[in-house]
């Protein structure tokens, strides 16, 4: 056997394991890529239903507030009023549920107080940055803010 034979596959064999190490390394950013994409389109889901969840307790709220008997107007004391609101002979439903904070994994909400004492709106708990940097125009609503905590579902009664 002669020295040149022996040191060729040992030299192949090196080229492979690079040629592996290289590939699992594409493959690993493209992964990371795709992951990074898979993470901003469920935040940007999760941005989309807080928008809708809480321009629903908006609009909730104002139902109940228009809706009350008699002077002056008041807000709903708990969010349970504005599912079973019973200051009627029949249960009236502003909402058909609770519904939790999308962006803070279904939990609870901050409740922004009217003068009252009543629940004038809601926010979300989440420190977490947005993804929109423009206001959004929902209806008579204009919410506004760079963290979701900024963003208030507040019903503000006709002067």
């Amino acid at each position: 056997m002669r020295h040149g034979d022996a040191a060729a596959p040992a030299r192949q064999g090196g080229f492979t394991y690079i040629a592996v190490l290289t590939a699992l390394a594409i493959f690993g950013i493209g992964l990371a890529a795709l992951g990074t994409m898979w993470s901003a389109a469920a935040q940007r889901d999760k941005e989309a239903e807080l928008l809708l969840v809480g321009a629903a307790y908006q609009r909730a709220i104002g139902d109940y507030y228009l809706s009350s008997p008699g002077n002056p107007r008041r807000f709903p004391a708990t969010l349970d009023e504005l599912v079973e609101d019973r200051r009627f002979v029949g249960t009236r439903r502003h909402l058909r549920k609770l519904y939790g904070d999308p962006v803070n994994h279904g939990g609870d909400w901050e409740l922004v107080r009217a003068a009252d004492g009543g629940i004038a709106g809601v926010r979300s708990l989440s420190e977490a940055a947005t993804l929109r940097r423009q206001a959004v125009q929902l209806g008579a609503l204009t919410v506004v803010g760079q963290r979701y905590a900024d963003w208030r579902f507040v019903y503000l009664p006709p002067q």
